[in-house]
């Protein structure tokens, strides 16, 4: 599959594609949303994923889908290139890019699809890797039977911990991601959220304020009136950040 937003990049994908006789094409999708439920329905062994696309990110598809294909980025931009390398992608295309090069990626790809290599594996791979950088992250994509949300961070009013799991309450509802409290705490900004127990991380715009539930313990109560458990560690984090 083609996953590409540049109606030129796709046209020379298909074209350098025509000379691989081991490889059928059987679908391209122009935008990430797409991209996820074709992939999904589909089922490919390889993907050619743009990273910079609009509504999601070609890393964002990566981390929505069930099925786990092999993947070779490309991308326009060398930090993008980079982050895919470091992901231990099979490849990653810089554009503007040559047929050899080209040819050199399917080459790496065939070999794994031929050894067995696990897909899944890989792809989890990528995106562990993705989750260490440390960058604070402003949008969260999930995935519900019937839709694709982009959830602004500032949106969210909290998170709870579900397992391997996390909740998402916002004003629309409530969203399940499949992400750690840990991969949370490392990428949202701290200035804005705090872990105030082990199993709730807040934004600190949307509480309303604090209460002494008992001797040495305190409730945070949210603006949409929830109360989230707070713990010792948590209740100074939140004195500190509130100005207490």
């Amino acid at each position: 599959m083609i996953i590409e937003d540049e109606e030129p990049a796709r046209i020379l994908l298909k074209n350098y594609l025509q000379d691989i006789s081991e490889l059928d094409l059987i679908a391209e999708c122009s935008d990430g949303f797409t991209a996820v439920k074709t992939i999904n329905e589909l089922k490919p062994d390889l993907v050619f994923l743009d990273v910079q696309m609009p509504k999601l990110t070609g890393f964002e598809v990566l981390d929505l889908l069930d099925h786990k294909p092999l993947v070779v980025f490309s991308t326009a931009y060398d930090q993008y290139a980079i982050k895919a390398f470091e992901a231990n992608a099979v490849d990653y295309l810089l554009k503007p890019y040559s047929r050899d090069r080209f040819t050199a990626a399917v080459s790496k790809a065939l070999e794994k699809l031929n050894s067995g290599f696990s897909s899944g594996v890989f792809a989890k791979n990528i995106i562990n890797t993705i989750d260490e950088k440390e960058e604070y992250i402003y949008r969260i994509a999930v995935k519900t039977k019937s839709k694709i949300h982009v959830i602004p961070v500032e949106d969210i009013f909290y998170f709870e911990a579900e397992g391997d799991y996390v909740m998402i309450h916002t004003k629309d509802g409530k969203f399940l991601k499949e992400k750690t409290m840990k991969y949370l705490e490392s990428h949202l900004d701290p200035k804005k959220f705090i872990r105030v127990h082990r199993s709730f991380i807040a934004n600190i715009s949307e509480i309303a304020r604090l209460e002494h539930y008992d001797k040495d313990s305190y409730v945070v109560i949210m603006k949409n009136n929830q109360s989230l458990r707070a713990s010792n560690s948590g209740y100074k984090l939140l004195k500190a950040a509130l100005n207490l």
